[in-house]
């Protein structure tokens, strides 16, 4: 199946033939739906932290920080924009010379509100030799978004999202790169020092380098600290091969293997490559202006406090288990550790012997960790906080996506419909072992938990292979911890207009 010019173009890509043809076969045999012992609620699974909780665990944070640690927070940042004007595009495209859905409406008659408002009517006048209001006032409305989508003017319909103008200030307007600058200065620097890496696609990477140029210096004097801002691209090695609908390798049409990116799940190389104690995870576009940040910067505090202190414990038990000679009551502990605090049980594991006991409690505890940050169930669409099953029959805890639970089987959708917490990304991750050494975080993953996806190139219809995701499968054997949050520490901007809300403005 695989000719000679393919394994070269396997070899260049830094894939193996074994790689390939375990994706082949994924294709051919799916993936297995999880099993689920239910949804994770606040009765069990998701914690619910009261007022001194939060206040002890906020405290621990900022002790931590003074002690040299290295933290980084961690951004994906490789999307294009172009989905977030989807209705934009097809109104360009479209028949209408004037706006006729409620989106079309509603993105005109506020269009003063956007941030990137001067910009676009200074290009209009530049483009058109009219403002944008001239231009309204003469029915000339794709004139405006042509200039706001198009090459040739503002480019929004295929910068990353992480470069448009999201939020107005006095001093200027800030894009979402700048604001996660703003929010690693105040809860992810250590010592003075803030380490902030951006994910990001080949083809933008010299324009966040050139934005962190003209704007590092700013924040630096703003909030008194040092910026250590860096980037990564998703691995060719990552990507996957595209098949077409009968599982036979998909060809471009100079007769070259198809491949496509891994998706999200990628990234955790790219975070396994980090040189750091803990790390912030959340995505490039979930950022509000300073007026309503206050709660983000507490609650990310109080997650990473928390993570900070279950480490401790856990490295305590392990440097004991390590030494040897526990005694049952000490293991029995420990075990309670495990199974009330971090979630982790084993049916039968009443049937060890201290021996086997002694070994189970090691290997599940001297594994990276995360506390995830859940907000309640408002109706979004995403993944959500589970009690699921492993390979080795444990049960432990799991964000899962939809496409993961069996949709024919009664039981597993009314655990999933009756989620009460949804997952907005916002992760705290702990990615050293007790002996300082960092831990190979592709051990990690549960490469059963892809996702395959319908795709089509040219006008013919593929298949795509997602590896497990980065929250996901890519996470799926680390110890894991739901807390929940307040819904407005969650804020993400799908499309254009959703920068119209309160929560932007």
């Amino acid at each position: 199946m695989l000719k000679e010019q393919d394994l070269k173009q396997i070899h260049d890509k830094g894939i193996s033939e074994e790689q390939i043809n375990r994706q082949l076969e994924d294709f051919k045999k799916g993936f297995p739906y999880l099993k689920l012992e239910g949804a994770a609620t606040p009765k069990k699974g998701v914690i619910v932290l009261d007022k001194e909780a939060c206040e002890d665990a906020c405290h621990k944070w900022q002790h931590y920080q003074t002690e040299g640690h290295k933290v980084v927070k961690f951004v994906p940042a490789s999307g294009a924009a172009s989905r977030m004007f989807k209705d934009l595009f097809a109104f360009l495209n479209g028949n209408n010379e004037v706006p006729v859905s409620d989106f079309e409406k509603e993105f005109f008659s506020k269009i003063h509100r956007f941030a990137f408002f001067d910009e676009l009517s200074e290009k209009c006048k530049q483009l058109e030799g009219k403002s944008v209001d001239e231009l309204v006032a003469n029915g000339q409305y794709k004139a405006v978004v042509a200039t706001l989508l198009n090459k040739e003017g503002m480019n929004y319909g295929q910068l990353p999202k992480g470069l448009l103008l999201f939020h107005s200030y006095n001093d200027g307007e800030r894009t979402p790169m700048e604001e996660h600058l703003v929010e690693a200065a105040r809860y992810a620097e250590s010592n003075k020092q803030a380490h902030v890496h951006f994910t990001v696609s080949h083809e933008h990477l010299q324009l966040f380098k050139q934005k962190v140029t003209d704007k590092q210096a700013k924040y630096e004097a703003k909030f008194g600290v040092k910026f250590d801002i860096s980037f990564s691209e998703q691995k060719p090695s990552t990507d996957t091969i595209a098949v077409n609908l009968d599982n036979t390798p998909f060809r471009n049409e100079d007769d070259s293997l198809l491949f496509r990116p891994g998706g999200h799940g990628a990234l955790i190389e790219n975070l396994n490559d980090l040189e750091a104690d803990i790390v912030f995870i959340k995505n490039i576009d979930n950022v509000v202006p300073d007026s309503l940040k206050e709660d983000t910067i507490i609650w990310k505090m109080i997650i990473a406090g928390k993570l900070v202190a279950l480490q401790e414990r856990t490295f305590a038990y392990l440097r004991k288990l390590q030494k040897g000679g526990c005694s049952h009551t000490e293991q029995e502990e420990m075990l309670n550790f495990l199974q009330n605090e971090l979630s982790c049980e084993k049916h039968d594991v009443v049937s060890l012997d201290d021996a086997a006991l002694a070994e189970y409690l090691y290997k599940k505890l001297n594994r990276p960790m995360r506390v995830c940050g859940m907000v309640k169930n408002v109706g979004e669409p995403g993944g959500g906080p589970f009690l699921a099953y492993n390979h080795d029959a444990t049960v432990s805890l799991q964000i899962l996506e939809s496409s993961q639970i069996d949709k024919n089987d009664e039981a597993s959708m009314k655990m999933f419909t009756e989620g009460t917490h949804f997952n907005p990304v916002d992760l705290v991750c702990a990615i050293k072992d007790y002996m300082g050494n960092a831990f190979d975080l592709t051990k990690y993953v549960d490469k059963s938990t892809g996702f395959i996806s319908s795709k089509s190139k040219n006008g013919h219809e593929l298949k795509a292979l997602e590896l497990p995701g980065l929250w996901n499968g890519a996470m799926s054997d680390w110890n894991t911890i739901f807390i929940e949050v307040p819904l407005d520490t969650f804020n993400p901007v799908k499309t254009v207009n959703d920068l119209l809300r309160e929560q932007h403005q």
